[in-house]
């Protein structure tokens, strides 16, 4: 018998009987029983009162009757008013009849109706119920988990992309080759199993991919399912989750069976977290819905079924703290593939690929773009190129430039600017005291990162002013020194308010919060604290990859003294940094005064129109 071709699972299917063949058959029985009533009143005899009936019988008037229950139907010897002969009457009991015709009384009893449509009536009340509730099933299962798909919660929703099916390939994605040339081995793997295997080498069950949110882990699966050439099945980890029991476990098994009918094959699960965070993790203990979900997985990943099938599991995430370790084991995701954010080499691939569709000038360097967003993901930069666009489009302009891409740097990092908010004069002098000491400090110092500019426009939020700078280099490691450099720096703002008005304001709340972390990591994390000795007192929170471990405080490993020598420390480094600003700023009062001053004139001045302060050299606490 030949095969069956396999459909891709993700085409529709009409159901076997749809809601319009319903209407249709109810339509056709009601054109059926309003014809059929229709011939059945122009042909039927006419119906005369049983009074009358009994005064043509005592006339000797009629020929024959034919009796039907309650029903007389019969021939007159003489014609009726209309020209028939035929009539039929219903029958009235006789003690009624007798007691009615002695008092002079027309009597009468009501016809019942016809055999059609009493079938009618028992048919179309039911067809047009169970019509209304099909209706009204498929309207309220539009939805992910409706009422409507009731009959098919334990199916598993992932899309089955035929092999020619996606177009995206390795070439549609810079900046992290390591990922590309891992996941360039699994493709090999899946179109030349024979030459991989000489060796006994076989293919790896599992690929999880962790990294930050916006680094390309997406975009590289579907790389992967474009360059592979194999049915590619593409779920979300939470779409295994239900308000029903065992539908997460049933969708789990529905999803490999699939895939094991389609094999060789690659199944995508994008936000793994989802479904494989860790069992018993939090304060509620017992067996739920998530954790047979999961065993499920579990169980499926690693089964007896799974030596010879070619099936790839591959699995993204920006949160692998979290995830149950059975699941991160050998034998289920042999390989963690870790899709970091771009240096500045992958920055240049990433801009150069997103400005290929785009009209730019011709001076723009892509060098300079790459240095001015470090930290950037590669869907940030997708967003930047987005906005500088729209921004070049929206002036009227024939080509993006450089202006366009520094305002939608400044966008992207503070905000829309909010030109409508407007400031009081003592708090915009106050703002501009206040942006113009972080600029003064910044420059002051040497090694710190230049600054580009700086503004009293308010943006975003809460900011009602900004100082940008943009590091020369990527940076992966920091010295103490350069820890509290950037203390200072963040406290040049608060040490500017206090030598213009001793009573300072609350704009330099999130600029204390900052400089009181990196106290802490000195003290706490990093044991550059010479009082506390190279100890990590905080070590968890150095061990943490994207995100915080649990939302529950773990347990304190130090005594109360040792916390009270954290906490004076902590606030000497804090105090020693705002010493440290307010001689900085003393020395160039003049500056400051006339950056001040400009600032409050033009709201935003570029880096080369600051005042240059003198480089004071205090050692650091």
């Amino acid at each position: 018998m030949p095969q069956q071709p396999n459909l891709p699972q993700n085409t529709p299917r009409p159901p076997p009987f749809s809601l319009w063949w319903l209407w249709l058959i109810l339509f056709a029985l009601i054109v059926g029983g309003l014809v059929a009533g229709g011939n059945q009143g122009r042909n039927a005899p006419d119906v005369i009162p049983y009074s009358q009936f009994q005064s043509l019988l005592d006339k000797n008037q009629i020929e024959n009757v034919v009796v039907s229950g309650d029903t007389i139907e019969g021939t007159l010897k003489t014609k009726l008013p209309d020209g028939k002969t035929e009539f039929t009457t219903q029958t009235v009991p006789q003690d009624l009849a007798t007691q009615l015709a002695n008092h002079g009384v027309t009597y009468a009893a009501a016809p019942s109706g016809s055999g059609y449509g009493v079938i009618l009536s028992w048919i179309i009340p039911p067809i047009l119920f169970v019509g209304i509730w099909i209706l009204a099933m498929r309207w309220t299962g539009a939805g992910a988990g409706g009422l409507g798909n009731l009959m098919q919660v334990g199916r598993s929703r992932a899309k089955l992309a035929a092999e020619t099916g996606v177009t995206t390939t390795f070439a549609d994605v810079a900046g992290v080759d390591e990922a590309k040339e891992e996941l360039h081995e699994i493709v090999d793997f899946l179109k030349r199993p024979k030459e991989f295997g000489r060796l006994g080498a076989h293919i790896p069950r599992g690929i999880l991919l962790v990294g930050p949110p916006g680094t390309g882990k997406t975009l590289l699966a579907r790389a992967v399912a474009g360059e592979a050439g194999v049915p590619f099945f593409s779920t979300n980890g939470a779409e295994f989750v239900e308000m029903f029991v065992g539908v997460g476990a049933a969708r789990v098994r529905d999803l490999f069976e699939k895939a094991r009918k389609s094999a060789p094959c690659i199944i995508f699960i994008d936000e793994l977290d989802a479904l494989g965070r860790a069992r018993n993790a939090g304060p509620a203990m017992g067996q739920d819905e998530k954790e047979q979900t999961l065993n499920q997985l579990l169980a499926e990943m690693d089964g007896f079924d799974r030596a010879n099938t070619p099936i790839m599991v591959l699995a993204a995430t920006n949160r692998p703290e979290i995830m149950d370790p059975a699941l991160l084991r050998a034998g289920r995701f042999d390989r963690q593939v870790l899709v970091d954010r771009p240096d500045r080499k992958g920055r240049i691939e990433i801009l150069r690929l997103h400005l290929k569709d785009k009209q730019y000038a011709p001076d723009i360097r892509l060098e300079d773009l790459a240095s001015m967003t470090p930290g950037f993901t590669g869907a940030d930069i997708a967003n930047l190129c987005n906005e500088a666009a729209v921004l070049a489009t929206r002036r009227g302009a024939q080509a993006i430039e450089m202006a366009d891409f520094s305002e939608a740097i400044e966008r992207i990092i503070a905000g829309l600017q909010k030109r409508s908010r407007i400031l009081i004069p003592k708090e915009r002098r106050t703002v501009a005291y206040h942006e113009m000491g972080h600029a003064l400090v910044a420059l002051a110092i040497p090694g710190s990162d230049p600054v580009e500019k700086v503004s009293i426009i308010p943006r975003g939020i809460g900011a009602l002013g900004y100082t940008l700078q943009h590091p020369t280099e990527d940076r992966f490691l920091m010295s103490r020194q350069e820890l509290l450099d950037k203390m200072a720096v963040l406290l040049g703002g608060r040490a500017a308010e206090m030598l213009v008005n001793p009573d300072v304001s609350t704009g330099a709340a999130d600029d204390l919060a900052k400089a009181t972390d990196l106290a802490r990591g000195i003290v706490l994390r990093y044991g550059m604290d010479p009082r506390l000795g190279p100890v990590a007192w905080d070590a968890d929170q150095g061990s943490q990859f994207l995100g915080p471990q649990s939302v529950f405080p773990k347990p304190r490993r130090f005594s109360e003294e040792t916390a009270r020598e954290i906490d004076v420390a902590v606030r000497g480094y804090v105090e020693a940094a705002q010493k440290r600003a307010l001689a900085i700023l003393s020395e160039n009062r003049a500056a400051l005064e006339e950056g001040a001053q400009a600032l409050l004139e033009h709201e935003t001045l570029l880096g080369r129109d600051i005042p240059r302060p003198k480089p004071v050299a205090l050692a650091a606490e």
